[in-house]
Formats: structure tokens, C-alpha cells, sequence
């Protein structure tokens, strides 16, 4: 299909804000973390110009963008070793091309259910229960996104 709008689109956050807490940003995409008390290693990878599906990309961007959510994956897993990694590109709400990568653990609040199921128990501190502290986390996702 190709890149079919490469402008940003008023009313759409993901054009006029980062959409969290900013890691890395290139001239194609960015990754943010998002603040989420109950799913604290939640990431999403965005594309920086507006286009709602993964098919609007170039056959090159398309892989460009999937490499950097291989990256992100790869060191959650790495430096977390989670119960699973969640991948999901929905943008039922907000049409602009992301894709959510989430490290899940059994004793998170809404496991074994989606992120977005109602919670199924309360869980303290989750970010303190990771392997390492978020910050630490966020600079080895921006190197390894760096290292391309």
C-alpha cells in the first residue's frame, strides 16, 4: 500500500503528545513507557507520523518499526524474565500506529487476562517487584533501541 498520510491529525494525542514517559526518539518513531501501577514494564512503540494501520507503512518502514518492537521485547525479557510478553496494536481509540509491549507476571493484577480485563486482585508496589528499577529498565530499552 505504501505511507498513505504523513501528517500529524489535530485531536489525535498520539500526533500532539509523546503518550508517556519519552525513552527514545528517532526520526520514524519513538517508545514511551506508560504509567501503569499494575503493569509497570508496559511500553509502546508509536509511529511519529499519522497513519492508523501497519499496512499504511512502506514494506521497509513496517519492518523498521517491528525491529524496534523485537528490540524492546527482547529486553524485557532478558532483563525481567517475565511470565509472558504481551504484543498488541489495537488503536480503537487512538487510530495511530503503535504497537503495546507488556511484561506480564503471574501475580499481576489482572493475570492470566488481558491488561484491559477487570482486575482480579490488588497487587502492592508492582513496580518494586521487578528485577530492576524502571529507570534502570528504560535505559537499557533506549540502548538497545540506539544500537540500530
Amino acid at each position: 500500500m505504501g505511507q498513505l498520510d504523513t501528517s500529524r491529525v489535530v485531536g489525535c494525542e498520539l500526533c500532539v503528545q509523546d503518550g508517556g514517559v519519552l525513552i527514545v526518539r528517532t526520526d520514524k518513531l519513538r517508545v514511551i513507557r506508560a504509567i501503569d501501577a499494575d503493569h509497570p514494564a508496559f511500553y509502546r512503540v508509536i509511529w511519529n507520523d499519522h497513519v492508523a494501520e501497519w499496512t499504511d507503512l512502506v514494506p521497509e518502514d513496517r519492518s523498521h518499526i517491528m525491529q524496534a518492537v523485537a528490540k524492546v521485547e527482547t529486553v524485557l525479557r532478558e532483563a525481567l524474565s517475565p511470565a509472558k510478553i504481551n504484543l498488541a496494536s489495537l488503536g480503537n481509540v487512538v487510530p495511530h500506529l503503535h504497537w503495546h509491549v507488556i511484561a506480564r507476571y503471574d501475580w499481576d493484577a489482572r493475570w492470566p487476562a488481558p491488561v484491559w480485563a477487570p482486575m482480579q486482585r490488588e497487587v502492592d508496589d508492582a513496580a518494586g517487584r521487578l528485577a530492576m528499577p524502571l529507570e534502570q529498565l528504560d535505559a537499557l530499552v533506549a540502548s538497545a533501541l540506539k544500537a540500530r
